[in-house]
């Protein structure tokens, strides 16, 4: 494993990841930023849209071009009906798509160290996968309970990691010096709901986000575009505007964060 992500000085940096569906492509401009500004990444977690975005990054490719990859790929187009009471539809014809951009398929070929956060759906608990193939880590920890079916994994069923943590920042702890978080669910204040779908969305991120603030305090810096949580989950059409949010955002905190200032300054020394 390529380990130049501790160039830092002697720095170890971590990157965390939330969830968010397209609102996760807010990260690859959070990314964008920091690498133009020289931050490299030794350990990158991430769950359910952020685990995509960190594996395909520590697989060697550039944020701009993963936006495109998403952009590109016509994901309902992959998505296929399926049979049984345990969802709507099967995510697994997917994995073709992360296999045509990561051929290797596992963990230990990625050039940055990346952890994988899915719950065990039958044993009710979170579990973080560091090993093994890429694929079905992935479309586990993508998986929405209700929408697409578990993905088994050597006979144990697993979902969406952000169930139970939505910013898997604790791998990260003890094995970085400094964590880097960038999460992008932040609700806007609303005076109406316009639609039932709106107000389930909403719900659900009230939801996720009520544990956000004890996984922030672990963080060093904490990247978060304000009013992401207004775009819907699957809201494509915006991904070049998400982008650019999470871009700018990223660029303000390496302008305007004492921490990050001093972290390029010993970078730069």
């Amino acid at each position: 494993m390529n380990t130049s992500g501790e160039t830092n000085g002697s720095k170890k940096i971590g990157l965390a990841l939330s969830g968010g569906g397209v609102r996760g492509v807010s990260h690859l401009g959070v990314i964008q930023a920091l690498t133009d500004y020289g931050i490299k990444f030794s350990h990158i977690s991430g769950t359910s849209a952020g685990a995509v975005a960190g594996a395909f990054f520590a697989a060697g490719m550039p944020p701009r071009e993963i936006l495109q990859v998403i952009k590109d790929a016509k994901l309902f187009k992959l998505l296929r009906p399926a049979i049984g009471s345990t969802g709507l539809v099967s995510i697994m014809k997917v994995s073709s798509l992360i296999k045509n951009h990561i051929p290797h398929n596992i963990f230990r070929e990625l050039n940055i160290k990346v952890t994988i956060s899915a719950v065990d759906l039958g044993e009710s608990r979170l579990v973080y996968f560091t090993e093994g193939e890429l694929d079905t880590a992935i479309l586990a920890s993508c998986c929405l309970p209700g929408l697409f079916k578990p993905i088994i994994i050597n006979g144990h069923m697993y979902v969406d990691g952000g169930i139970l943590n939505n910013f898997p920042v604790d791998p990260l702890v003890g094995n970085c010096d400094f964590i880097i978080g960038s999460t992008c669910n932040h609700l806007p204040i609303v005076t109406e709901i316009k639609s039932f779908a709106n107000m389930i969305d909403r719900a659900a991120m009230i939801c996720i986000n009520s544990n956000l603030s004890t996984h922030k305090i672990l963080c060093d810096v904490v990247i978060e575009p304000q009013g992401l949580g207004g775009y819907g989950i699957f809201d494509t059409d915006a991904a070049d505007e998400i982008f650019m949010i999470g871009y700018e955002e990223g660029l303000k905190a390496i302008r305007g964060n004492a921490k990050i200032k001093a972290l390029l300054a010993a970078n730069k020394s």
